[in-house]
């Protein structure tokens, strides 16, 4: 409770001084401070990866697509959990190099017994996995500012998993920094478990050595999909994250515009374990605050205090940006997203998924599912088999629609049933350049 204590202390002071950012000082980051990856030198050796190791931040339940237990533990192609690509990626790299690159699932108190149930049955495979709890920290009343649980054993819905930038305090207290420190691992891949382009690069490892970088961001240009995502920029001379809940509300549209902020961050990052531990040792980090307001259950207004990953960049040496290709950001927050993944424009690869050469445009397709395919037991049902998209370009489905097998949608596809209405895509069907409503009522777009 010592880091929450700290962390409640500086939020005070902040809320009472009404510190925020001077948005005349923010400057979108150089070409020196964000690289293009087609800079970063090719591999000559393959010495890096024995001082790699691999985290995955794995505390998501995933309410959202309405899964209770570990998101990772979701089934998103071929009938395997993100937990398997994730090790196959792993274990495929340490056969392939004959290397010893561990695995680090860092989990929160909602998902690390369901974590530690699903691993054993990777007991034989060629990798050493560990897990470690994040920090759980207790919710604080909007009115008063206090802390709701009156004691540490009072119910879990008082207390919170305190985001990603609680990765470095946890690593530090459960001991995990030290012993990859003595294991003789120097560098750190982090990244979300359910971003399933977050593979290890060597040549961004390489960049790594090479730059004498302590701290590396993988960012990616933004769409319109990602307005709300965090981006760097430079602030006092130094790198900082901003994250939407930091701007003032007069100026969020500027935030979401690409005119000035044209990349976003992944939050996959690439950490010096030695670096880390001298800043750890130092007095640690003061990562910005993100105010995040809940309701309870019973409508009472309380507030979670969080951190990002990512803001920690201003606290090491010759840290900077990768503006990395978007085939390195392939997160699942949505059953939109999962029908992506689940379709024929990608195929698995030793855990990695890789886009179909039939594809003839690089980029993917635009899914908008309705509020019917919303939670994973909605969505599942409706399809008896993942149409072909290999060739769409924009879905948007609203309504009670279900999917036959065989179906192949081209182009702009639109599908729309009404309130009280249901609609069947047959067998075999093709769409292409087609508004479907009513009964079945087909219109050319």
């Amino acid at each position: 409770m010592q880091s929450f204590s700290k962390l409640h202390a500086r939020y005070l002071t902040e809320k009472e001084n009404r510190e925020e950012l001077d948005w005349e000082r923010i400057k979108s980051p150089n070409d020196k401070q964000v690289i293009p990856y087609s800079h970063l030198p090719q591999i000559t050796g393959l010495e890096a990866l024995s001082k790699l190791a691999v985290l995955k931040v794995n505390g998501g339940l995933g309410t959202s697509m309405g899964i209770s237990g570990a998101k990772s533990a979701l089934e998103v192609k071929d009938g395997m959990t993100f937990l398997d690509l994730i090790v196959q990626q792993v274990e495929h790299l340490n056969t392939t190099h004959k290397v010893d690159v561990p695995l680090i699932l860092m989990t929160s108190f909602n998902t690390h017994d369901d974590t530690l149930r699903i691993i054993k049955k990777y007991v034989s495979q060629r990798i050493s996995i560990t897990t470690f709890n994040q920090s759980r920290y207790p919710r604080i009343w909007k009115e008063t500012l206090q802390p709701c649980p009156k004691h540490a054993s009072d119910d879990k819905k008082h207390w919170y998993p305190p985001g990603h930038g609680d990765l470095y305090e946890s690593l530090m207290h459960t001991g995990v920094l030290d012993r990859l420190l003595a294991e003789g691992k120097e560098y750190l891949f982090v990244s979300n478990s359910d971003n399933l382009g977050a593979v290890v690069d060597q040549r961004i490892l390489q960049h790594m050595i090479d730059s004498d970088a302590e701290f590396l961001m993988e960012v990616t240009d933004k769409t319109k999909a990602d307005v709300k995502g965090g981006t760097l920029i430079e602030y006092d001379s130094s790198m900082r994250l901003l994250e939407i809940a930091q701007v003032p509300p007069d100026h969020v549209d500027d935030f979401k515009s690409v005119r000035k902020f044209k990349i976003f961050n992944t939050n996959s990052l690439w950490i010096n374990l030695k670096a880390l531990k001298r800043i750890m040792n130092g007095g640690g980090m003061d990562l910005d605050i993100i105010v995040n307001p809940k309701m309870t259950d019973n409508g009472q207004a309380v507030i979670q205090l969080e951190t990002a990953a990512g803001a920690a960049i201003k606290h090491f040496n010759n840290a900077h940006g990768i503006n990395v290709p978007r085939s390195r950001f392939l997160p699942v927050k949505s059953c939109s997203d999962l029908l992506l993944i689940r379709s024929d424009i990608y195929s698995l690869q030793n855990g990695r998924l890789d886009m179909s050469e039939s594809r003839m445009f690089g980029s993917v397709p635009v899914i908008k599912l309705g509020d019917h395919f919303k939670k994973i037991t909605d969505f599942q049902p409706r399809f008896k088999k993942i149409p072909n998209i290999i060739d769409l370009d924009h879905l948007t489905v609203t309504g009670d629609v279900h999917f036959g097998r065989g179906v192949t949608l081209r182009g702009t596809v639109i599908v729309v049933a009404n309130e009280g209405q249901r609609i069947d895509i047959p067998d075999g069907c093709v769409l292409e350049n087609r508004l479907v409503s009513g009964n079945l009522n087909m219109t050319e777009l």
